[in-house]
């Protein structure tokens, strides 16, 4: 708890200019959850073997031979976790939100938990012990010796570097791709309230400039009042945006012929016909339209109804401008009407001053610093969230090194008997080495390519574009999981070499 209140003043510095740094003070809340969630993870994991000791007979114990864990045991363990994730559920104070945290952690741990089992039985099966070099067959015999062992370390590894590999392909290739994504001549300037009598001076204006394609779109101001001959209310709908979309006026289009951006997917869209509308997927979705619906928008006083005849997936990416609703005729009679223009600003200094200056009474909103500053915002919150992610791979390591430790003493009884045998410390050393390296390799090269699929889907569900990520991936993941695991367990096994023989075997025996 005290950790976590001197990482929120770094975290504040983090996003910077995005929060006031004149938070109020820190509420009790968080000092409940802490304790909670630390008595929680100690009473899951700390009391199942405790619980069973007094059951122990005095002989096993001297023998270091617990047993496995008693039904008891197996239901503290049981309520423990579930008291865990009741606990990510209050602090989610969103129960779909919690249910995507618990999910997503048990899966993953899962996963990992399974693909390692499975790693560790094919090595088992790979390495030929009549031609391997004896380190790879004692590193292997050391691993598959103790399997629920190696599933730990790999999945505790697996999950932090999980977190950590995923946020670096957010930051570099994921939004590398959404900026590619973007064709190099998409209109960075949006400008609205356009008069009609402005419209041959303001499109000569871009053609003097050397603008040759731009957007040009009539935008028309209504209410959507009625939905096949019923009235239509915010209270009708469930959903928050649904609620604002019926509560505010849309932005109405017309245009002859469909936008070449956007893709008509159901119903036909006929040019010219009248009384007809064509309405964006997304938005039908969320008001429960559908073909043949009839709505009726009030324009400025005036009740238009058209009824839907198709219904459109519209590229928001495009950076094109893009209407939820849009009439296939060329224009609407006796309706107020403004024009919008959307085209790619020439590099030329001032010009935007002076389209200002000619009509004073325009909007020009320049994308191209908008995009910049959004991108100035991401670049903050993935650095404070990867900040908050390196504790992650910090318990992982943590837990590495718990589970590496909790074998010490049966490596030193069998490094000692190895020893006594002839095996020199130099081959014990590579042992313990490859086998430390394998189950960091294992874990980063699994993270990564986890990564990668969790990236490819953000891309293809979340942000709609194409992207391939590097095979350098798993191949850097697995490196730096090797890197990791070698040093957590070089730190807790680095005494077991250095015993002499004699010691170990004779405390063996005792």
């Amino acid at each position: 708890m005290a950790i976590g209140y001197g990482v929120h003043h770094v975290f504040v510095q983090l996003l910077a200019g995005l929060v006031d740094s004149a938070l109020p003070a820190a509420s009790f809340w968080p000092v409940v959850f802490g304790l909670g969630m630390g008595m929680t993870l100690l009473f899951t994991f700390g009391l199942p073997p405790v619980l069973q000791l007094a059951q122990v007979p005095p002989l096993r114990v001297m023998r270091r031979d617990l047993g496995a864990i008693k039904p008891a045991s197996w239901l503290v363990l049981t309520l423990g976790v579930t008291g865990f994730a009741a606990l990510l559920l209050a602090v989610a104070r969103d129960v779909k939100l919690g249910l995507i945290a618990v999910g997503g952690f048990g899966g993953a741990v899962l996963l990992f938990a399974g693909l390692a089992w499975l790693a560790v039985k094919l090595l088992r099966r790979l390495v030929n012990e009549s031609t391997a070099p004896r380190w790879l067959v004692l590193a292997t015999r050391q691993i598959s010796a103790r399997p629920a062992y190696a599933v730990v370390q790999v999945s505790s590894l697996a999950v932090g570097l999980l977190a950590l590999v995923l946020l670096v392909l957010l930051r570099t290739d994921l939004i590398s791709s959404w900026r590619a994504a973007s064709p190099p001549d998409a209109p960075n300037r949006f400008v609205i309230n356009i008069q009609p009598d402005q419209t041959q001076d303001f499109q000569k204006v871009l053609r003097d400039a050397g603008i040759q394609r731009y957007d040009w779109y009539p935008m028309i101001r209504g209410r959507l009042v009625q939905v096949n001959g019923r009235d239509v209310h915010p209270d009708d709908y469930s959903e928050d945006r649904a609620k604002r979309m019926v509560d505010r006026e849309f932005n109405l289009s017309t245009a002859e012929q469909a936008p070449a951006h956007n893709e008509v997917v159901a119903g036909r869209w006929t040019p010219g016909e009248k009384h007809a509308l064509s309405v964006e997927e997304g938005i039908a979705k969320t008001l429960g339209l559908k073909l043949g619906d009839k709505l009726t928008f009030d324009i400025a006083g005036v009740q238009n109804e058209a009824r839907i005849t198709s219904l459109r997936k519209v590229d928001w990416g495009s950076m094109h401008a893009n209407f939820f609703v849009m009439y296939p005729v060329d224009h609407l009679e006796d309706v107020a009407v403004t024009y919008l223009a959307a085209y790619r600003a020439p590099e030329v200094a001032g010009f935007d001053n002076a389209l200002v200056r000619q009509f004073p009474n325009i909007t020009n909103v320049d994308m191209g610093s908008t995009l910049a500053q959004v991108q100035q915002v991401l670049d903050q919150v993935i650095r404070a969230v990867e900040f908050l992610f390196i504790f992650t791979l910090a318990a992982g390591l943590v837990v590495l090194f718990a589970a590496v430790t909790a074998t010490r003493e049966e490596r030193a009884r069998e490094y000692a008997i190895m020893r006594a045998v002839g095996a020199r410390a130099s081959l014990l050393r590579q042992v313990q080495r490859a086998e430390l390296a394998g189950v960091g390799l294992l874990a980063g090269f699994l993270a990564s390519c986890v990564a990668m699929v969790i990236g490819w889907a953000l891309a293809r569900y979340a942000f709609d574009f194409v992207w391939t990520a590097s095979l350098w991936v798993p191949l850097v993941g697995a490196l730096a999981g090797a890197v990791l695991a070698w040093l957590a367990g070089w730190w807790g096994l680095r005494e077991v070499l250095r015993r002499p023989v004699m010691t170990t075997l004779r405390d063996a025996a005792q």
